[in-house]
């Protein structure tokens, strides 16, 4: 979907790096490795991968001088070896810059707009709750059966945004549902014995979270 995008948006690809290209809509030739001169002509690399490869996928891109946007989540940005590059986190991203300021990753536990939009909200309640003690929050997320990271990373991002407002909510206390093949929903719910309020974003499929890291490759560019 990513590839759909971009190609929609007027980019060029210059190859993929993917162990099948089964869903890819090019032809084998892209197919490429982070060695390859067409993967040094790059002008940024988008990666969606696995928690246990993502860490290398990026170092090995930067080997090739190439920034990288990450979407993957179940690992930490702060594990990576940057050497004197500067590790900035910014709300529900992390951007590393190399030692001209010019930056070389853009990490994101979900590029979504209406995501972002929804920490927002998650930010202004959880500040109204401050003054209402009777509240508890409370976190559920609930995604297709193939996703490998439990809980989320949005849902890490919500339960973060929580504590840093002094709530004690842990990410293991997070009820995460894995079934069919549900895009993403996030569900913040607030009770009390008097009554709840609750704010959900419900993912109508995974167009949008594609759309958002083009958006950040293309601030990249």
């Amino acid at each position: 979907m990513i590839e759909e995008i971009a190609l929609e948006r007027g980019h060029e690809i210059v190859g993929i790096i993917d162990p099948t290209l089964a869903v890819s809509k090019v032809t084998p030739a892209s197919a490429i490795s982070f060695d390859s001169e067409a993967f040094r002509s790059a002008d940024v690399a988008i990666e969606f991968t696995t928690p246990a490869t993502a860490k290398d996928n990026i170092l090995r891109a930067w080997a090739q001088n190439v920034p990288v946007v990450c979407g993957t989540t179940g690992w930490k940005p702060e594990e990576l070896e940057i050497g004197d590059w500067r590790l900035k986190i910014e709300g529900s991203q992390v951007i590393v810059e190399d030692e001209n300021g010019k930056p070389m990753l853009i990490w994101k536990s979900n590029f979504s707009v209406g995501v972002n939009i929804f920490f927002d909200l998650n930010k202004e309640l959880a500040a109204a709750m401050k003054a209402q003690p009777q509240y508890t929050p409370s976190i559920t997320e609930t995604h297709h059966i193939h996703k490998l990271d439990k809980p989320s990373g949005t849902a890490k991002t919500l339960a973060e945004e929580l504590r840093v407002m002094g709530y004690g909510l842990q990410d293991s206390e997070i009820e995460s549902i894995r079934e069919g093949e549900v895009p993403g929903t996030h569900v913040v719910t607030w009770d009390s014995e008097e009554d709840t309020i609750v704010i959900t974003h419900i993912a109508k499929g995974r167009r949008g979270f594609a759309l958002g890291a083009v958006l950040a490759a293309e601030s990249l560019v």
